[in-house]
């Protein structure tokens, strides 16, 4: 059983990306994958391959990422390469922006290899933070986000360099965040939930608004944790009311 350190930053981390012909992990296949790790905010290994996906690739997908049928015709299939996957996602934390697109491609191809996914190592994931840090932004891609850290993206929709531009996002939210890794992760699981309230919206069926705060925190009670003390409110009773859409309206 991997021992994890106590503090984030002192954990290695895989940051993934991938491309694919759809949104469909269950249908749609990986036609280039990027594993980039990282150590102490240094990139020390580049992995990025592309992937023959077995099936054309849709024109919208080759209009985003620029990969033709003819660019992966000679590519590998994934099976040839899920051992090397496999094998970098192993005693590290794994990191990408909008964590569950990936991890759901990445483990879907897994498993038709007969491998799964580490579920036991930690999992950050940087669009998380972001829609925290920058609430008043419209954009929150991973594009916006790097123009307005400062962060050069030069082939944006291109694994190896999403991923690389993804883990200098992460250590950029450094100054913003617990260093504690296990603090880390239960902030990131409040503001994840507190941000899949606010997207679900706290409106009835009827597209009335909602009767209370407390059913606007349905379900699991959500302790307070390190999540107001991080977050753009110091008070934890208003930074839990300020949660909720109709308060700011």
């Amino acid at each position: 059983m991997t021992t994890w350190p106590e503090k984030w930053q002192d954990l290695p981390l895989s940051v993934i990306d991938v491309e694919t012909t759809g949104l469909d992990s269950a249908t749609d296949r990986i036609i280039e994958v990027g594993i980039i790790r990282f150590e102490g905010g240094e990139v020390v290994e580049t992995y990025g391959k592309l992937v023959n996906p077995e099936c054309p690739i849709p024109e919208e997908s080759t209009r985003i990422t620029g990969i033709a049928d003819s660019d992966v015709e000679d590519a590998p299939v994934f099976e040839a390469i899920a051992a090397e996957v496999h094998q970098r996602l192993q005693g590290v934390g794994i990191v990408a922006y909008n964590l569950a697109f990936d991890r759901g491609f990445v483990r879907a191809e897994l498993e038709r290899c007969g491998l799964s996914w580490p579920e036991e190592s930690p999992t950050l994931d940087p669009l998380i933070f972001a829609r925290q840090f920058f609430k008043n932004e419209r954009r929150k891609n991973l594009g916006a986000i790097c123009e307005l850290l400062g962060i050069p993206l030069e082939e944006a929709h291109r694994a190896t360099h999403d991923a690389t531009v993804t883990g200098h996002v992460l250590y950029a939210f450094a100054d913003r965040l617990p260093e504690s890794l296990e603090e880390l992760l239960m902030l990131q699981a409040q503001w994840e939930q507190l941000q899949a309230q606010e997207m679900s919206g706290w409106r009835s069926r009827d597209g009335q608004e909602g009767e209370s705060l407390s059913a606007a925190f349905g379900g699991p009670a959500i302790g307070l944790g390190p999540a107001y003390i991080y977050g753009d409110e110091a008070d934890p009773l208003r930074a839990l009311y300020m949660s909720v859409p109709e308060a700011n309206e």
